[in-house]
């Protein structure tokens, strides 16, 4: 059964949900559950490329009736994401340099909404994310993006890097956003770019920023010395924007 918008409780529900196409981003199976239906909701994870988690009883149980979730439970996305070609070819319909948004592990989803909210009002073609440690499209981001979810793409990939690798051999070119960069007034942002935005805590991976071209900063004069992942994504892409204006 469908007890929320995000979690569907009990082996034949979550089984079904996969064999169906909906939208199973993780599923939460109970440690040491080795039976006939628990094994076959594994292998057909494993063919649909879907992340398993094992867990304990106790967190099952916080989140849906122990008769219910017999042990398993998944997590779905109310929304559908998109492909990295929807966003190109977004790009291509308006005769405009694709301008795409990368999020290496974002995990709060009211980051995300607002990011996605700020791609949508910049005029970015999509926002990319990953399949593992990320938030998810959820209705909490949904509210937060204030209904831009509805009209900017999102697709979820398995390996950041490697998309950076398959967008360059298209044209694109990538900047990221870190303290150790140049100032980004100082970098040409202009053409076809994509723009990464790393995690809250511990910012853009050391193996997504070997890919990018340039690494920009944002000048910081105050007595602290970060902004928020969300209002940092804001920033850059409006430099983008002023650049693409000028």
């Amino acid at each position: 059964m469908r007890d929320n918008n995000d979690i569907i409780c009990g082996r034949n529900s979550v089984l079904e949900a996969i064999r169906s196409g909906n939208m199973v981003d993780k599923i939460l199976i109970l440690e040491g559950k080795h039976d006939g239906p628990t094994n076959t909701i594994l292998r057909e994870a494993k063919k649909n490329k879907i992340i398993v988690e094992f867990t304990n009883k106790s967190v099952l149980n916080g989140m849906c009736e122990e008769k219910k979730h017999q042990g398993v439970i998944a997590y779905v996305s109310p929304y559908e994401y998109a492909e990295v070609d929807d966003i190109l070819d977004k790009a291509k319909a308006k005769g405009e340099d694709a301008f795409i948004i990368i999020l290496d592990e974002i995990e709060d989803p009211h980051n995300l909404g607002a990011i996605i909210r700020t791609a949508n009002l910049c005029g970015a073609h999509g926002v990319i994310i990953p399949k593992r440690r990320a938030a998810r499209l959820t209705s909490v981001v949904a509210n937060t993006s204030a209904g831009a979810l509805n009209y900017t793409p999102v697709a979820k990939v398995t390996n950041i890097a490697k998309t950076i690798e398959e967008l360059k051999k298209k044209g694109l070119w990538f900047v990221c956003g870190d303290m150790s960069g140049e100032v980004m007034y100082n970098l040409d942002l202009k053409g076809p770019i994509g723009l990464v935005i790393g995690n809250e805590g511990s910012g853009v991976s050391e193996n997504v920023k070997k890919k990018c071209d340039f690494i920009a900063s944002i000048p910081m004069k105050g007595d602290i010395d970060s902004l928020n992942a969300s209002v940092s994504c804001g920033v850059l892409c409006y430099e983008i924007v002023r650049q693409r204006m000028g």
